[in-house]
C-alpha cells in the first residue's frame, strides 16, 4: 500500500468548519472530482473562507499565575450563597481572556454558572 503524504495545510490545525470540510474533501478525493469539473476557480476556497468566519473554531487561551490562584481559592469555597461583585469582575475578566469572548457581566444566575462551568472545566485541567 503507498503512503500518502500530507501537505503542511493537511497537517495544520483548522481554523474553523470551512478547513475541516477541506481536509475531507481533499482525503476523499472530492476536491479533486469537483476541480476537474468546475475547473480550478470553483469557488471552494471562497466557500471555505466564509464558513471559517461563520464558524471559527475557539482557541482557548492558558491561565496566568494569578487567575490559577484567583480560581484555586474561589474553588475551594464548596458552598457558595452568591458571587461578590468583586468575584463576578474576576471571573468575567478570566473567562473573556480565557475564552477569547467578550461576555458582559449580568444578573442571569444560569449564565453565571456556565461561565463557572466551564472555568472549573479549564481549572481541572491544571490539577490532573
Amino acid at each position: 500500500m503507498a503512503r500518502v503524504r500530507r501537505t503542511k495545510e493537511q497537517i495544520e490545525a483548522s481554523k474553523g468548519l470551512g478547513d475541516t470540510i477541506e481536509k475531507i474533501t481533499t482525503a476523499t478525493g472530492i476536491k479533486a472530482l469537483v476541480k476537474f469539473i468546475a475547473g480550478e476557480d470553483c469557488g471552494c476556497d471562497e466557500r471555505k473562507e466564509k464558513l471559517n468566519k461563520l464558524f471559527p473554531y475557539k482557541k482557548l487561551s492558558c491561565l496566568v499565575e494569578d487567575e490559577y490562584n484567583f480560581l484555586t481559592n474561589f474553588f475551594k469555597v464548596t458552598h457558595r450563597e452568591a458571587i461578590k461583585p468583586s468575584e463576578q469582575i474576576e471571573l468575567l475578566t478570566i473567562y473573556n481572556r480565557v475564552f477569547g469572548t467578550n461576555e458582559e457581566p449580568t444578573q442571569c444566575g444560569s449564565c453565571w454558572r456556565e461561565f463557572i462551568n466551564n472555568l472549573q472545566k479549564v481549572y481541572n485541567e491544571y490539577e490532573n
